[in-house]
C-alpha cells in the first residue's frame, strides 16, 4: 500500500531503470536475467532464448543438446528450440565475442504471478500463523523469480535491473510470495513436475499501472495523466518537490515535538497529568481532537525477577500510522507505516524485575491516530514463536499530544500511474512462455468502482445496451487487462485466474451500499472471458486487516482453479456455486447455479446475507430455501421482486451459502430478465 517513504527511493529508481534505455550496442554478448542459473522454462511449448549484443553479431547458443545460431538485428538476438518435456536440469551456452554459462535450468510450467500487496506479501509477514513452513520446506524444484519494484514511463523496458531465481529452500523461503508459494506447493503436489513463478505485484498499484499504453486510448483519463511523465525532467522535479514536502513535515514534526525534545521515551516520567487512552482503540472515538502530528503514549508492567530473565517479544498490534517504541528507554523498534504488524524482539538486559515501562511515539497523518482492534497487544515471553508466558498490554494506557501538525502534502507515487507497471515490470517477461497469470489485486481500484462517466468502454467486454446498468469501471478495465496481457504475450487466451476481494472493514446489520461489493462484482462479470477462473475468498479475510494472514487457502484455491483451467481436469468442482439465472415465480425468486457438486448448501442453518428489491432497489434481507442446485428467495414485504444481492457488503460477515465440495459462492448481484 502508499506510505509516505516511497518517495525516498523514487529518485533511485529512475536513475537505475534509465540505464536501460541506454542504446542497446554493448560489447559483451548478454542474456537476460530471467534466463540465469536455476531459471524454470515452460516444458511442451517452443523454446525462446534471447539477448544482446552488437550489432550485426553471430551468436550460438547450445541447449539441451541442441544448436542454435543467430545474428544481432537493432541490438537484440533470438533463437527458438524445439519443445521439451518436463525435466533437467540442463546447461545453456551462449557464445559470440565472449561466452556465457547458465546451469541448472529446468523444464517445468511457468506461471506469473501480479498484482498488489495481497500477493506481493512473503511468507515471513505470515510465519506466525504458518510455523515451521520457512525452515522445514526444501523443494528446490519450486522456484521464485521475484521482482523488485520498477516502474517507466517512455515504453517497455528489455530486462529488469534486479531479480534472480531462488529456489524453495528455507535460505530463501522468507521473501517468496505467500499466495504464490502455497499455489505452486499444491500444483507441484499434484502433478510432481518442476514449478516456477515470475512474481512482479507491487502493493497498492492499481489496475491501470498494469496496462500497455495502447489500451490507455480507452480511457483518455488515465491517458492524459501519463503524458507529463514521459518527461525526465519532469519526474525529477516531481520526486525532488515531493521529498521536500515530505522532509519538511517531519522535520517540522519533529522540532515541534514536546516528546523528543524532554526525552518522554525516557524509563521514569511523570505522567499524572497526562489522559487515559484505552488500547486497542483511536483517540477521535475517545473523544480527542487531535488529528495530525506526534502524540506518546506509555504504560507501566511489573514483572518478576523470572518473567524478565526470559526472551521477551512485543506483539502491538498495528498502529496508525508510524511508531517509535521504547522498553525502559532503549529502543526496540519502528515502523512507518499503518499495515505491518507490529513484532519486536526486546534485547537481553532491558527487562528487570518489578517496574517496566513502554513508550511509543506515534505518528499521525492520516487523521485517526491508534491501535487498530482486534489484534494482539502482548508481551510474549519465553522461548518459541509465542513464548510461555503473556503479559497482557490492553486497557488502559496514558498519552500526551507532543505536537500537532496539518495535513501532510499529497505526492506522486510513480509506480502507481497508468502503464508504469506494465512497461517495467512485465514487458521484460513476455519473451516467455507462460502456462498462465495468477491476479490479486483491485483494492486500490475500489474508489473507482463507480467512476462517474464510465460505462461501456468501447471495445470493453460488454458494449450493448444492457450493459448501462454497470458502472463500474474496473468491469471494463479488468476485462481489457487480461485482453491486452494475452495480446503482448502472444500465446493464446491462457489461463488468467484472480482473487476476488476478501471480506474487509466493518460488518452492518442491514443491506447497504457497498463499493467493495460492486468492485467483486465487476470481477465476478469479468469469468465471461475464455479461461479465466476467480478464487472466492469474502470467508478467509479480516475485518481489521487488509492484508488477511490466510494465504495458504487463497494459494491453493488458486492452484484447484488452475487444475481444471490449465490442466485439464474438467470435470473437477473448482469453483464455489457460480449463478447461472434468475426468474420469477409469483413473489419468489428462483436462483439457478453451477458448480454446485452435489448441491448446494447453507452452512449453519438458514440462508444469511441474502436480500430482494422490486424494481425501485430498497433491499430488505430475504429468506431462501436450497433446493439441490437453486435457491428460492422470498421477502413478505416484497410482493414484486426484481433484484436479488448476495453478500453485498464490504464485510458479508456470516454469509454461509456453499457447494458440497466446501467452496463458497461469490457475492452477486442479479435482476429477473423482463
Amino acid at each position: 500500500m502508499r506510505t509516505p517513504r516511497t518517495v525516498f527511493t523514487q529518485l533511485l529508481l529512475l536513475i537505475c531503470l534509465s540505464l536501460l534505455s541506454i542504446s542497446s550496442a554493448v560489447a559483451d554478448v548478454t542474456l537476460p536475467r530471467l534466463l540465469s542459473d536455476g531459471a524454470i522454462l515452460q516444458r511442451d511449448k517452443p523454446i525462446t532464448i534471447w539477448g544482446w549484443a552488437d550489432e550485426g553479431e553471430t551468436i550460438t547458443v547450445n541447449f539441451a543438446g541442441k544448436k542454435k545460431s543467430a545474428k544481432t538485428k537493432d541490438g537484440r538476438w533470438s533463437v527458438k528450440f524445439p519443445a521439451l518435456k518436463a525435466g533437467g536440469p540442463y546447461e545453456l551456452v551462449v557464445t559470440g565475442k565472449n561466452e556465457l554459462k547458465r546451469s541448472n535450468i529446468l523444464m517445468g510450467d511457468l506461471w506469473i504471478a501480479a498484482g498488489q500487496s495481497n500477493m506481493e506479501l512473503p511468507l515471513n509477514r505470515v510465519k506466525y500463523k504458518y510455523p515451521g513452513v520457512i525452515e522445514s520446506t526444501n523443494q528446490p524444484n519450486i522456484r521464485e523469480f521475484n521482482v523488485p519494484v520498477a516502474y517507466a514511463f517512455k515504453g517497455p523496458l528489455q530486462d529488469y535491473t534486479q531479480g534472480q531465481w531462488k529456489t524453495a529452500t528455507p535460505e530463501n523461503m522468507a521473501t517468496f510470495s505467500a499466495v504464490g508459494f502455497f499455489f505452486m506447493q499444491k500444483l507441484h503436489a499434484e502433478n510432481n513436475v518442476p514449478i516456477g513463478l515470475v512474481t512482479i505485484p507491487v502493493g497498492g498499484s492499481p489496475a491501470e499501472a498494469w496496462v500497455s499504453e495502447s489500451v490507455l486510448k480507452k480511457y483518455p483519463h488515465y491517458q492524459q495523466k501519463l503524458q507529463p511523465f514521459k518527461d525526465d525532467a519532469y519526474v525529477q522535479a516531481t520526486i525532488a518537490k515531493d521529498k521536500t514536502n515530505s522532509d519538511k513535515w517531519f522535520a517540522d514534526l519533529g522540532a515541534a515535538d514536546l516528546g523528543l525534545k524532554n526525552n518522554w521515551q525516557q524509563e521514569k516520567l511523570n505522567v499524572a497529568d497526562w489522559k487515559s487512552l484505552q488500547v486497542p482503540g483511536f483517540l477521535k472515538e475517545q473523544g480527542s481532537d487531535f488529528k495530525n502530528g506526534a502524540i506518546w503514549v506509555r504504560k507501566t508492567i511489573e514483572l518478576t525477577s523470572a518473567q524478565a530473565a526470559k526472551k521477551a517479544v512485543l506483539w502491538l498490534g498495528c498502529i496508525v500510522d508510524g511508531d517509535q517504541v521504547f522498553v525502559n528507554g532503549q529502543s526496540v523498534g519502528q515502523t512507518g507505516y499503518q499495515y505491518p504488524p507490529r513484532i519486536y524482539a526486546v534485547p537481553a538486559g532491558v527487562l528487570k524485575a518489578g517496574k517496566n515501562t513502554i513508550a511509543i511515539r506515534i505518528t499521525s497523518y492520516s487523521n485517526n491516530a491508534g491501535f487498530v482492534k482486534d489484534k494482539r497487544y502482548a508481551l510474549l515471553l519465553g522461548e518459541g514463536l509465542f513464548g510461555d508466558e503473556q503479559i497482557d498490554l490492553k486497557g488502559e494506557w496514558k498519552y500526551q499530544i507532543a505536537a500537532r501538525a496539518g495535513n501532510m502534502q499529497p505526492t506522486t507515487t510513480l509506480h502507481y500511474l497508468p502503464s508504469s507497471l506494465f512497461n517495467a515490470k512485465l514487458a521484460p517477461a513476455l519473451p516467455l512462455k507462460i502456462k498462465g497469470v495468477i491476479w490479486y489485486q483491485g483494492e486500490s481500484n475500489v474508489d473507482r468502482a463507480d467512476a462517474q462517466g464510465v460505462h461501456r468502454q468501447p471495445g470493453g467486454q460488454c458494449a450493448d445496451e444492457t450493459c448501462a446498468a454497470s458502472t463500474s469501471e474496473y468491469r471494463y478495465l479488468f476485462a481489457d487487462l487480461i485482453r491486452d496481457w494475452r495480446e503482448q504475450f502472444g500465446q493464446g487466451d491462457f489461463p488468467f485466474l484472480f482473487v476476488q476481494l476478501a471480506n474487509f472493514l466493518p460488518a452492518y446489520d442491514q443491506p447497504t451500499e457497498s463499493k467493495w461489493a460492486q468492485l467483486r462484482e465487476a470481477q465476478r462479470q469479468t469469468l465471461a472471458l475464455k479461461n479465466t477462473a476467480m478464487t472466492v475468498a469474502i470467508d478467509v479475510g479480516e475485518w481489521n486487516d487488509i492484508h488477511p494472514l490466510d494465504k495458504q487457502t487463497v494459494g491453493e484455491r488458486l492452484a484447484l482453479s488452475a487444475m481444471k483451467t490449465a490442466y485439464g481436469k474438467k470435470s473437477l468442482v473448482a469453483s464455489g456455486p457460480s449463478l447461472k439465472k434468475v426468474v420469477r415465480k409469483g413473489d419468489k425468486l428462483i436462483l439457478n447455479f453451477a458448480d454446485v457438486g452435489k448441491g448446494l448448501e447453507a452452512r449453519g442453518g438458514e440462508l444469511q446475507r441474502i436480500a430482494l428489491a422490486g424494481a425501485d432497489k430498497k433491499f430488505v434481507w430475504a429468506r431462501a430455501e436450497v433446493q439441490k442446485d437453486k435457491l428460492v428467495v422470498w421477502a413478505d414485504s416484497i410482493a414484486e421482486p426484481k433484484w436479488v444481492r448476495y453478500a453485498w457488503a464490504d464485510n458479508p460477515a456470516g454469509a454461509n451459502l456453499y457447494n458440497s465440495t466446501g467452496l463458497p459462492a461469490s457475492p452477486f448481484e442479479a435482476s429477473v430478465s423482463d
